[in-house]
Order: structure tokens, then sequence, then C-alpha cells
């Protein structure tokens, strides 16, 4: 007889997430944990109530766009609040693309250096530009929850400002694929930061990086995002 509730319950809770009744599900849990406890004698700690309101919360959440849900989610959080890698396998395959940028501050008696290439380390703009397109091509291995993805192009540019004294640096990453690039063109530029930062730490240890930010994304069901000037 219990069996047959169970399965009763987890059928009804089925329609009502296919339907986004989903206020009523933790009522339908409610209900079933009782009847557990009458039976067994106490509910179950981690058993199927459980399970049924876990799966369905984290399913939920994942698809909660797709379902007109328009609040923001962290996708990465489960529904227990534990760190969770997002499944993109429903998710179409798009063109994707971000730009992101920062800046390394220099000072004058640096900046002079790197302009005139006399730092002992040698051509700075040039190796923290091979160091940020490494950076972009190694992100899932450095950011625990991002996906291993195949990158189709990436682009880093390192200017000098003579107005502040600086580096300013540009990442472009693209890929054709389930999830975005943010991440890869955010490490680029930071990577590259950190590798002027390395090159002038002798001539000086006031340095600093900063702004790092997206300024642009396409591509994938959010659509297209521009930073406002």
């Amino acid at each position: 007889m219990i069996l047959r509730r169970l399965a009763v319950l987890f059928h009804q809770s089925r329609r009502l997430y296919s339907s986004n009744i989903s206020h009523d599900l933790a009522s339908r849990i409610a209900e079933l944990n009782k009847e557990m406890e009458a039976v067994f004698g106490e509910p179950p700690p981690n058993g199927f109530a459980g399970s049924v309101s876990n799966d369905f919360m984290a399913q939920e959440s994942q698809t909660s766009s797709k379902i007109g849900g328009s609040t923001p989610v962290l996708t990465h959080l489960g529904s227990t609040g534990a760190a969770q890698m997002v499944d993109v396998s429903l998710k179409e395959n798009s063109k994707r693309t971000a730009i992101a940028s920062s800046k390394v501050i220099l000072g004058k008696k640096v900046f002079d250096l790197v302009l005139a290439n006399q730092l002992a380390k040698g051509d700075v703009l040039s190796v923290a530009k091979i160091a940020g397109i490494n950076g972009a091509k190694h992100t899932s291995s450095l950011i625990p929850l991002c996906h291993n993805i195949t990158l189709t192009h990436v682009r880093v540019n390192l200017t000098l400002n003579d107005k502040d004294f600086s580096v300013d640096i540009e990442g472009e990453a693209v890929s054709t694929g389930k999830t975005g690039v943010e991440m890869e063109a955010l490490t680029a530029v930071t990577v590259a930061g950190l590798t002027v930062y390395d090159m002038c730490k002798a001539a000086s240890k006031d340095v600093q990086i900063t702004d790092v930010r997206l300024e642009s994304k396409t591509g994938g069901k959010s659509g297209d995002w521009y930073r406002e000037k």
C-alpha cells in the first residue's frame, strides 16, 4: 500500500513540475514524509522523499529560464547549496564570443623601461600576450567548475597608455558550443596582467592590476550583452 502511495505521489509531483506549479511540491513531500514516518517509525533522513525533492529543485533551478522564470539563479549551486558543475548537455550549439579587459598601472619609471624594452626579463608585451592566450586555453584547469571547451580563437592585445603610464589589455575568446566563453576572456586578460607584473616587479613593487571586467558577450540562450560606456 505504501509503495503504491509513493508511486502516486511521485507521478503527481512530476505533473506538478511539468506544469510549473512547484509551490505545491513542498507540501506533497511533507505529506509523503509523514506517511513514511507512520510506517517506519521515523522520517527518512535522506530517503526517497528527500531525493525527489532535491532532484526536482535542482531541475527547476537549471531550467527556470526555459519555463519563463526571470529571477536570477546561481547555477553552480545545487538544491542543497553544494557546488556543482552545470549540465549543459541539453543546450544547443551556437557561436559564442566574449571580450574582457584589464589595466596594469606601471608608474612612469617602469613605463619608460617597458617602452624602451630595457627590462631584464625581456619584451614585456610579447611575453604577456602569449601568456594571456595560454591562460585562456587552460581556464578549466584554473577555475574548478568551468567546462573544458574547445576554443576556436583567442586574441590578446596589450597597448601602452602614456596618459596614466599603464598597459591596457583586451582579450577575446571565441567558441562554437554549449556554454559561454566569458571566463576564458577574463582569464586571458588576468594572466596577461599577472605576467606584466612578473616582468616588471624587479623594477617596482608598486605595479597594480586593476579594472578586470567583461566588456561584451554574444551567443547562447541569454543573448548578447554589452557593457554600457
